[in-house]
């Protein structure tokens, strides 16, 4: 009773948190979008005979996203790889589920304003590709000197993108470190290595507001639990899942989400 007062309280506390930082349409749609995430883990962990926790949602106000996301605490060792991949994939697969309409009625929803109209201080995001292509489709050609004023709800979706493209890094206890020791096994390893590799290119000459999650990677990002059945692989079905949830992770992730930010980080450090 008690264990599940904690997640009721931290489920509220985020909900405030989420909606003090872009309103009630922000809140229910960026809401929805993480129980998905944490739903499908759960239920797909069920499935397979695995005891998980209910999700701990972690609010963080006063910060651009309201929360730090939400996780669910495996409470049994993984029985097989094709558990592992099921239970790894099932939690970015509903968040992009769930991101993409949010988009698409977000931008639906947004307003064009001239960029001689936006404010000084005013949150510009880097736009994906998953992001430009769902925004070419409902909007069509924006005219020059134009910019989209986006909708709370757009802007949730903006960032179950962001949060879907995060979990699907292949690093680790990741959503796409899971999925990757599925695929790949021992050699996920390898795998581990150049995202990691990647994330510090990334860190160093691009964006250096990844630092703590790059320091995190380097962590706890290099090593993978083994599940109990090691040895039988994937079934050809889940393959080409698991490379199309990698290809979601490169139409989905931007180096730089907010540009501003990492520009004034780089002059104010003299980063490269």
């Amino acid at each position: 009773m008690r264990r599940n007062s904690i997640h009721f309280i931290l489920f509220i506390m985020t909900v405030a948190s989420t909606w003090l930082t872009g309103g009630l349409s922000y809140s229910i749609a960026i809401m929805l979008i993480l129980l998905g995430h944490e739903m499908g883990h759960y239920f797909m962990s069920r499935r397979h005979g695995m005891r998980a926790s209910l999700p701990f949602f972690l609010p963080f106000p006063f910060s651009p996203f309201g929360t730090l996301g939400a996780v669910i605490r495996m409470e049994s060792i993984v029985s097989s790889r094709k558990a592992l991949f099921d239970t790894g994939v099932a939690g970015p697969l509903m968040s992009l589920i769930l991101s993409i309409p949010a988009i698409a009625i977000g931008l639906k929803l947004s307003v064009l304003i001239p960029t001689s109209q936006i404010k000084e201080g005013t949150i510009r995001l880097a736009d994906p590709f998953l992001f430009s292509l769902i925004q070419r489709i409902v909007m069509g050609e924006i005219p020059e000197n134009f910019d989209v004023m986006l909708h709370p709800i757009g802007y949730a979706g903006w960032v179950g993108l962001f949060v879907t493209a995060l979990n699907l890094f292949p690093v680790g206890q990741l959503d796409g470190g899971h999925i990757a020791y599925a695929l790949f096994g021992r050699w996920s390893r390898i795998i581990f290595i150049m995202a990691i590799t990647a994330m510090a290119f990334i860190t160093l000459f691009y964006n250096p507001g990844w630092i703590l999650m790059l320091i995190l990677m380097i962590l706890f990002g290099f090593r993978h639990p083994t599940p109990i059945d090691d040895q039988t692989p994937l079934d050809g079905k889940r393959k080409w899942i698991g490379g199309l949830m990698f290809l979601t992770f490169l139409l989905s992730f931007t180096p730089a989400p907010f540009p501003q930010f990492a520009e004034e980080v780089k002059k104010t450090f003299g980063w490269f």
